[in-house]
């Protein structure tokens, strides 16, 4: 098997099995809100985990926040900023290549008469700066996506956070980090966003936790009510099992990094020579991240291509998982001002450090085997 789908869900690694089979098997199964010495344990060991990931983000642990997901750490972010701080204005900035769970948030609050505003992107992936810089004077909030999912495009994030310091220090800024996470050097502490979001599946760690970065003197209001746990800010019993394993995955994706990014860059630039030499048009930007790799096939409409590879048990992507039921052309390629027929055509490759040359290798022999069985001459 050739796993290429690694942004849409990533398989757990063997350091993440082995420390949730360490607390389902440990006495740390408490509830940390129990007064008695096993709620106790499982505190302190909650908040030992949340120290421990707030120091691979470059944050403070009173910052840090687990979730269940990315999604619900965008919207707890957006919604909750907008709510308390309507004295900042009702103008968000952002771009029409976001995610769903910040397009969809930016949807509701603009039918609630909120004044969105989603900037122009390029064939590139980035966000045209000018347009940002005309309407950030009364902004309250920036939302963008560190590394677009789709495409691996970079955001421009000094540029923003230049903009934003010189022309409205009282704007927030809202990062999706979620592709960026265990990819890119991350240090919230100096990138200058006010809140992030983060998953735990993307990382080779398992679904069902997301952290939330909200800044020191950031208010926002939760969007979850109970009993108050996380300081209010994320009630419902404190999964220690889902906390400890994003922090055994996060451990080992910093841990890898640099090695993985080398490795990624190589299989990438590879798949892009070869590609590109049987007539197909690679729509990934030359500086996005090597992790994810955008090319519409000469001939063959995404989601055939897509069944065509899992004959040979090779699984790639057409859009973003959470659009791909939708069966549309990417809204992502044609915000970026891609020709329509090559959109439909697009198939994204999403690497993990756990890939290798050999099965690019093997990739781009399978592609040769399609077009030679499968295509009428």
């Amino acid at each position: 098997m050739i796993y290429y789908d690694n942004s849409a869900t990533t398989k757990p690694c063997q350091e993440v099995i082995d420390r949730i089979n360490s607390n389902l098997t440990g006495d740390l199964f408490g509830n940390p809100g129990s007064l008695h010495k096993l709620g106790l344990s499982a505190d302190r060991e909650f908040k030992r985990v949340t120290a421990s990931v707030a120091s691979m983000l470059g944050a403070k642990p009173e910052e840090i926040f687990f979730t269940s997901c990315g999604s619900e750490s965008a919207n707890t972010a957006i919604r909750g900023y907008m709510s308390r701080n309507k004295r900042r204005g009702n103008k968000i900035i952002s771009t029409g290549t976001e995610h769903k769970a910040t397009l969809e948030v930016l949807k509701l609050l603009e039918d609630s008469g909120y004044e969105v505003i989603r900037v122009r992107c390029g064939k590139d992936g980035r966000p045209d700066l000018d347009e940002i810089r005309n309407n950030a004077a009364d902004c309250a909030l920036m939302c963008f996506t560190h590394v677009n999912n789709e495409t691996g495009a970079v955001l421009p994030l000094n540029d923003i956070v230049d903009i934003r310091n010189s022309v409205n220090r009282n704007c927030a800024i809202y990062l999706d980090c979620v592709q960026s996470l265990g990819k890119l050097d991350i240090n919230l502490s100096r990138m200058g966003v006010d809140m992030a979001s983060f998953s735990g599946h993307k990382i080779h760690g398992v679904k069902g936790v997301g952290v939330l970065y909200v800044r020191n003197g950031v208010r926002i209001d939760p969007l979850i009510l109970g009993g108050g746990q996380q300081k209010g800010m994320r009630s419902g019993t404190e999964s220690l099992l889902l906390a400890s394993s994003f922090e055994a995955a996060l451990a080992e994706a910093v841990r890898n990094r640099e090695n993985a990014y080398a490795k990624v860059s190589g299989i990438n630039s590879y798949l892009r020579e070869e590609l590109t030499k049987r007539g197909n048009t690679v729509l990934s930007p030359e500086d996005g991240l090597p992790f994810v790799l955008n090319c519409s096939f000469d001939r063959f409409e995404s989601e055939t291509m897509l069944h065509c590879l899992e004959i040979y048990d090779i699984f790639v992507s057409t859009v973003s998982a959470c659009s791909s039921k939708a069966k549309r052309v990417s809204y992502v390629l044609l915000e970026c001002g891609i020709d329509r027929k090559l959109a439909a055509n697009a198939v994204r490759l999403s690497f993990s450090r756990f890939n290798t040359m050999e099965e690019a290798e093997e990739f781009i022999r399978t592609v040769d085997d399609i077009y030679d069985r499968f295509l009428v001459q």
